[in-house]
């Protein structure tokens, strides 16, 4: 029988070795193709890199002289040293100083993921609880005590959820109060730093920042209610009467930068990032492993999105702060929106005063992060460290003075107390690299008999409920910890409080021993500063930030994170050799200063101030009758800045000065006998004294692009239905938005007979242009645009530039190497419905069309920043400025201009619409969704294969969503507003847009 058995078990181990090979052969396969297809791919992108440096180079050498043109050239030709003279003197900056008290800045910080709090903060409960959480807390702390900074406001999510502590549902806690005048008076009430909570996403969940991204512009929509309201409030403090802007608008991380664009875009106040880790060069990490397909990368971590957030971010940002050089280089170096060769010559070409039709790159500044030092204890060798360890390691328990209680959880692993200890603290994430460190330990038998090796990786309750890669660290840590018979020699707590991180340090350094980062790719590395500043020397890994530290501490040794047996090396050589140790402990101490928040805080604000500062053009509380008409125009008029190919805006802006000094016109019209509008005022629009606001965006067309005369129908629905209601019909208004140009919206709305004056306000062009009807009108009732709102959208904005290229790129088929022999022309240009802030294009070949992602991929590689999109039918393609989409801009800006308050939008669509479709069904407005209308929209325009999905848009399944059937809009407009009979004070703003007919 055993005989028999052996026989039956020995096929099926042979099949069990035979699947095993098999699947190792497929898994060698699959990472031999993925790198030959990451290859492939990084050869097309270097490809498209080097032509749109060099289209964009072409186009600008038409301004420069032959020498000149040389110089650029040269500038891009690769693999040379840049020229001397195209590096930046920062001696030139005017440094920040206690002359700048006066100014009283409002700053604004944004951090969205993880659990932020001031006082114990929980770093490391998860991935998304690290240093970030420390450094933004931190620094609102410094800048608030900078002179000339009066309030920082740091805006996060609110949470109320029992899965974590009460205190992240408290919407305001203050981090630090202001800071006093030099005669010891308080400088405001609002003064000082604040953490702001805004509601976002399911209240009652605490959300990974992997599915946060469709609830992004509910963040930016409360935000912005906060900010105009605190605008007003310190404007009553400290700007006499005037709202006080955010001095900048600074993002932290990919969530918090694409946030910080659309406020920078809504409020024209400038733009400042961080990224903290990016989205690219992760992705380019993952597929180098070989472990899982782009495919599977996107769907885990929403890494499209991520990366399409970062873009936009640069699209906005004046200033990127990074931590290290190589952030630049080989991270930022990644992105179409950043080019290094590019941004030189755009820099050179801008100290000369060259025009350079439109294009930009955002600043690069390298400012190390900030630490605060007043907590540290620095100590020289004393004799009683041995006596604390002696006395904490006796089994009698007298102790002669008390210790930290970190100390005793820390000893209860160690055999022996007083050996070196070998410092981790990081979160047991995977690329933190712990395992090899241990492995490097634990085959190192010189180093295990002289040193103890201490891991803090975060708190923990039960590893098997901790996500998959964490818990995965943390059991091959306690199976190593087993198998190299680590017992007694390793310590490895369950908890530890922020308040205990110093005692470690502290601990570490008494025993004279050395904190390590193993990490892959280290970002910056806040931990080996912290140590520094204890006294510990450092070995650390040489890939990201840890090189520009060590270089400027000077304070311990490099390594190879892949390589076990340099790592050990060079943790043994430190610790054995005690003259080295001195040294590098000492020159950490010498040197620690140009780490300090204040040197920070001081840097931060001198390249902050180096910005184009921008602030809206408007006084925005200006009802008052008293204000003469022709001053407040005149007043936003001359804050605005007229750059050089900019002809058509200015000839605009000197025809409603012509223009609107015509106090007396409405009562002559009125003894003449001609019809008046009976809601124009006599200086501003009926926006102002709105409560309600009915925007009707209109998107049904023919095969032509040519306006259904059923929209008319639905325009005239729309408004019998909101005037059947006496009660509310008083105060509310209408708006239009459309893909139209103005004059033929007004042809169109006249060939029904509806007069343009029953709208309080017109937006044409895809949000190009504002018009207000009534109000701003020639003697011949010909319409004007709002000249605060061409001002407002036209910052990084470049139409000749744009024009050239949108032609080159649209009407040629681009092939690797240079470009086909017989172009095709898919797009002729439509002057019609073009304007000063709208390039449209008439649709020849719709299959030739590039996809809107493609389309501004290639136009951010060449330095434009704008906003493409497919509309009237896919028939049109118009160019706006860049984060100035149609519909939400429009009603952000409304927001900001009129304080119509976007968290009362009703907005009704069809099931499909224009390229701008998603950002509509997105924010705090409320949706009503026309089921089986809509047959055809250009959504299918919108992305190519491999890009995010509306999922990462849209959030899923929200109460703000409703569907309806288009018989059943008046019913549903009745019901709306018979529970908002009683208004709020504050003025509501809702959106009817139809993509079709009832």
């Amino acid at each position: 029988m055993d005989q028999g058995r052996c026989h039956s078990q020995h096929p099926r181990a042979q099949l069990r070795l035979e699947n095993m090979c098999w699947r190792i052969w497929h898994l060698a396969r699959k990472k031999k193709q993925l790198e030959v297809e990451d290859q492939q791919r990084l050869a097309v992108r270097r490809w498209e890199r080097e032509q749109g440096r060099r289209d964009a180079t072409e186009d600008m050498s038409e301004d420069l002289s032959e020498g000149e043109k040389g110089e650029t050239v040269g500038e891009l030709l690769p693999g040379e040293t840049p020229k001397k003279k195209f590096q930046r003197n920062s001696s030139n900056l005017e440094v920040w100083s206690d002359d700048n008290k006066e100014k009283k800045l409002y700053i604004v910080l944004i951090s969205l993921h993880g659990l932020v709090r001031g006082e114990n903060m929980e770093l490391g409960r998860d991935s998304d609880t690290g240093g970030q959480v420390k450094y933004v807390v931190e620094l609102s702390r410094a800048l608030a005590r900078m002179p000339g900074v009066y309030r920082v406001d740091l805006f996060t999510r609110q949470i109320s959820s029992p899965e974590v502590d009460w205190s992240y549902g408290e919407p305001t806690e203050m981090l630090t109060v202001g800071a006093e005048d030099a005669d010891g008076t308080d400088v405001g009430e609002s003064s000082g730093a604040y953490i702001i909570r805004i509601p976002f996403g399911p209240r009652d969940k605490y959300l990974r920042k992997e599915v946060l991204w469709p609830h992004i512009q509910e963040f930016v929509d409360g935000a912005l209610a906060h900010i105009l309201n605190m605008s007003k409030v310190l404007g009553e403090q400290i700007g006499g009467g005037q709202p006080v802007w955010p001095y900048v608008i600074h993002g932290h991380y990919a969530d918090a930068g694409d946030s910080a664009a659309l406020l920078s875009g809504a409020l024209n106040v400038p733009m400042v990032l961080t990224g903290h880790s990016l989205g690219r060069n992760k992705l380019e990490q993952l597929l180098k492993q070989g472990r899982q397909s782009k495919e599977d990368i996107d769907s885990t971590y929403k890494i499209m999105r991520r990366i399409e957030a970062e873009e936009l971010s640069l699209d906005a940002a004046e200033l990127v702060i990074t931590s290290t050089k190589q952030e630049i280089d080989e991270q930022w170096g990644l992105y179409d929106g950043f080019d290094v060769k590019l941004e030189k010559v755009l820099r050179a070409r801008a100290r000369r005063r060259v025009n350079c039709h439109g294009r930009y790159m955002p600043r690069m500044a390298v400012i190390p992060p900030g630490m605060d030092f007043s907590n540290v204890e620095v100590q020289e060798d004393a004799p009683e460290v041995d006596g604390e360890l002696t006395a904490l390691a006796s089994s009698d328990g007298s102790s002669p003075k008390a210790v930290p209680a970190i100390w005793s959880e820390l000893m209860r692993f160690l055999t022996n107390p007083h050996k070196p200890m070998i410092l981790a603290l990081s979160r047991p994430d995977p690329k933190k690299n712990i395992t090899t460190l241990l492995k490097a330990f634990g085959e190192c038998r010189p180093l295990r008999e002289l040193a103890n090796l201490t891991l803090i990786m975060g708190n923990r309750d039960d590893i098997e409920e901790m996500s998959g890669g964490n818990a995965s660290v943390l059991t091959t840590v306690l199976k190593m910890i087993d198998k190299y018979d680590l017992y007694g020699q390793v310590a490895y707590p369950k908890h530890h409080k922020q308040s205990d991180v110093p005692d470690i340090y502290r601990l570490a350094a008494k025993t004279k021993g050395v904190f390590i980062n193993p990490a892959l790719v280290e970002p910056f590395g806040l931990t080996l500063i912290e140590a520094a500043a204890h006294g510990l020397p450092m070995v650390a890994t040489k890939n990201g930030g840890p090189v520009d530290i060590h270089r400027a501490l000077n304070n311990g040794l490099l390594v190879d994170p892949h390589d076990q047996e340099q790592i050990a090396s060079a943790l043994l050589k430190l610790v054995s050799e005690k003259n080295l140790w001195i040294e590098c402990r000492r020159n950490g101490w010498r040197n620690i200063h140009l780490f300090s928040w204040p040197e920070h805080c001081r840097t931060y604000l001198t390249r902050v101030a180096a910005c184009r500062m921008r602030h809206p053009q408007w006084k925005t509380d200006t009802p008052k009758d008293e204000v003469a008409a022709d001053d407040s125009w005149n007043d936003s008029l001359r804050m605005c800045k007229i750059s050089s190919g900019e002809h058509e805006l200015q000839d605009q802006v000197k025809h409603v000065l012509s223009r609107i000094k015509k106090p007396e016109r409405a009562s002559q019209d009125s003894e003449g006998g001609k019809k008046v509008v009976d809601n124009v005022p006599s200086k501003y629009p009926m926006l102002r004294r709105r409560r309600r606001l009915i925007v009707i965006a209109l998107d049904y067309y023919d095969s032509n692009g040519a306006p259904e005369k059923k929209m008319i129908k639905i325009v005239q629905e729309i408004m019998k239905a909101v005037r059947s209601d006496s009660q509310t019909a008083r105060f509310s208004g209408f708006a239009l938005s459309t893909a139209m140009p103005v004059s033929e919206t007004v042809e169109f709305m006249k060939s029904g007979k509806i007069e343009p004056s029953e709208f309080d306000a017109l937006i044409c062009s895809s949000g190009s242009e504002m018009y207000y009807p009534g109000t701003y009108t020639e003697e011949d009732g010909k319409l004007f645009p709002d000249p605060d709102y061409a001002s407002h959208i036209d910052y990084h904005w470049g139409r000749d530039g744009l024009k050239n290229t949108i032609w080159k790129l649209m009407n040629t088929d681009e092939v690797k190497g240079g470009k086909s022999k017989n172009p095709s022309k898919p797009i002729e240009e439509d002057g019609k419905s073009s304007n000063a802030h709208c390039v449209s294009y008439l649709i020849k070949d719709l299959s030739k069309a590039k996809k809107v992602d493609d389309l501004r991929q290639k136009l951010r590689m060449r330095g434009l920043r704008c906003h493409p999109m497919y509309c009237r039918n896919s028939t049109r393609l118009q160019v706006i400025p860049s984060l100035h989409l149609e519909h939400r801009h429009s009603g952000m800006y409304l927001f900001v201009r009129w304080r119509l308050n976007v968290t009362n939008m009703y907005v009704i669509l069809g099931e499909t619409g224009d390229t701008d479709y998603e950002e509509l069904r997105s924010g705090t407005h409320k949706t009503v969704i026309m089921k089986g209308i809509v047959e055809k929209g250009s959504d299918e325009l919108l992305r190519k294969s491999g890009s995010y999905h509306r999922d990462d848009v849209i959030p899923g399944d929200s109460p703000r969503v409703a569907y309806t059937s288009g018989k059943q809009l008046p019913v549903t407009l009745q019901k709306r507003y018979s529970k908002l009979r009683n208004p709020r004070p504050e003025c509501e703003l809702v959106v009817y847009s139809f993509s079709a007919p009832f």
